[in-house]
């Protein structure tokens, strides 16, 4: 299934957040979108995903979901949202408890996605006893356990350490090698962005209009954190949005 936004403009009163943002996200694609502070990202994510309805516009569902997929759109946030009482296994199976599953089909669901986010070995673990990557392991598994059409992903990895961020971004690259998953990943991290995001997109300041899609050709399992190409692409999209990025953050102090 294939995403498609069209003419979507949102406005909070008389703060025109986006405007006109035309794009499409194409089954099995990652699509990254960055841009400064106050922009308007997350904002996109929600009104892709049905969480407000747009000022002017349309998301459109082409195609049709995978046939097991039990929620065509799915979110994983930044600050993991797991119950604490849970155990590893209980706040995966959460959000199939409603789907009138038979047992045997939600344990299959929940042993699969323990086992694509190495997390077999901790299923009887509470939150308290997980670092930050692991919960947002469980998080990840608990998501893609609805084996969801879209996969929208709103900071994911912005609350984790760098060390930790680095191995959940290669995680994400293997999950998405052994079986390509179709996201729109929202994030403040350039490094994140080229090493994920099949395309990226670039927003300007609010109201939040598309500056330029860059497309990046490396395979995603082939890219590594050192390499070159890579680097340019990301030092361009800096030098691309570097002004209005100071000019955003300093609206934000003056706010």
């Amino acid at each position: 299934m294939d995403l498609k936004v069209q003419g979507l403009s949102h406005r909070y009163d008389d703060l025109e957040v986006l405007r006109g943002i035309d794009l499409t996200i194409r089954q099995g694609e990652i699509v990254s979108v960055i841009g400064p502070s106050g922009c308007g990202k997350s904002t996109l994510l929600r009104l892709i995903g049905g969480l407000e309805r747009p000022t002017e516009g349309e998301v459109l569902q082409v195609g049709e979901p995978p046939a097991d997929s039990l929620n065509p759109l799915t979110y994983v946030f930044q600050d993991f949202a797991l119950l604490p009482w849970r155990t590893v296994k209980g706040n995966v199976s959460l959000v199939l408890e409603s789907k009138g599953l038979a047992q045997a089909e939600t344990d299959a669901r929940i042993a699969d996605v323990l086992a694509r986010t190495r997390l077999t070995d901790f299923a009887d673990a509470i939150p308290k006893q997980l670092s930050g990557g692991m919960k947002q392991r469980v998080a990840i598994a608990r998501a893609l356990s609805v084996n969801p059409a879209v996969l929208l992903m709103d900071e994911p990895l912005s609350a984790l350490d760098s060390q930790t961020r680095e191995l959940l971004m290669d995680d994400l690259i293997q999950l998405w090698a052994r079986e390509p998953f179709t996201s729109c990943y929202v994030t403040h991290n350039l490094n994140e962005a080229v090493r994920l995001g099949h395309k990226v997109v670039v927003l300007s300041r609010r109201p939040g209009v598309i500056r330029e899609i860059v497309t990046i050709d490396t395979p995603v399992p082939k890219r590594s954190i050192s390499d070159p190409a890579l680097a340019e692409i990301q030092q361009s999209l800096w030098e691309m949005m570097r002004e209005e990025a100071m000019t955003a953050d300093m609206e934000l102090a003056d706010g």
